[in-house]
């Protein structure tokens, strides 16, 4: 396995498009790959096929990981890799988490609150992984498993059976189309890097000035607007998408 320092090498130049160092990066992470891929076998889906996807988002990881994310590398991946081929599976059939991914998110998910409760403030990755006795690329998996889309036909009181789908709520408003639209861009907003995501937030849901951000981002204003219209030509795109 690579070292930290070798990874951050090869993770440079393969971003700038050497395509040996992204082989190389893929054949030393393969292990990583093929560990999330197995946890998604017996879907009807060939493993050949599943490794593929998970080579795909090991890739988008790779082109959109940066070392201010105060991350392992590994750690980034693994959302990305697991995204990647639930985003095939569930356009292609559901996805069954298992009973035992659920309860440690559910016992994750209640530690982070009470520790919000308690001190103010989140939990970082490795004191969630410490906690529950699990490596930090384990624990992204187990995160990012149990977050499972709604689909606008499942029912909104499942135990009353009532019969209102989601799609029942939708209608009920006055505009559909507003709503569909702030959907799309919150899922499009979401896989944004950690960097683009916080500059349109800042700008757009936060409403501070370009100066505002620079400070917060402590970047020049020229840096913030050049920044902003690449993002914002990033996001054009993926709604034509």
């Amino acid at each position: 396995m690579l070292d930290y320092e070798q990874t951050l090498k090869l993770l440079k130049k393969a971003k700038e498009g050497c395509e040996e160092a992204k082989n190389e990066l893929i054949i030393n992470n393969s292990p990583l790959v093929k560990s999330i891929v197995k946890r998604y076998k017996n879907k009807g889906i060939e493993y050949d096929d599943l490794y593929q996807l998970g080579c795909m988002g090991f890739v988008k990881a790779i082109n959109n990981f940066d070392e201010t994310f105060n991350v392992k590398f590994s750690t980034y991946a693994v959302p990305m890799i697991a995204g990647e081929i639930k985003r095939f599976l569930r356009d292609d059939g559901s996805i069954k988490v298992s009973r035992s991914i659920k309860s440690q998110y559910y016992n994750i998910q209640k530690y982070i609150d009470e520790y919000r409760q308690n001190n103010n403030t989140s939990p970082s990755v490795k004191e969630i992984a410490d906690t529950f006795k699990v490596d930090e690329a384990e624990l992204m998996f187990i995160m990012e498993s149990s977050k499972m889309p709604v689909s606008i036909y499942d029912s909104l009181d499942k135990e009353n059976s009532s019969g209102q789908i989601v799609l029942d709520k939708l209608a009920e408003c006055e505009n559909q189309n507003d709503i569909i639209n702030k959907l799309v861009i919150k899922d499009i907003i979401c896989e944004l890097d950690e960097k683009d995501r916080k500059l349109i937030i800042l700008r757009y849901f936060r409403d501070k000035t370009q100066s505002e951000v620079a400070k917060l981002l402590n970047v020049s204003q020229v840096q913030v607007s050049r920044l902003e219209n690449r993002v914002l030509n990033k996001l054009k795109n993926k709604l034509r998408e």
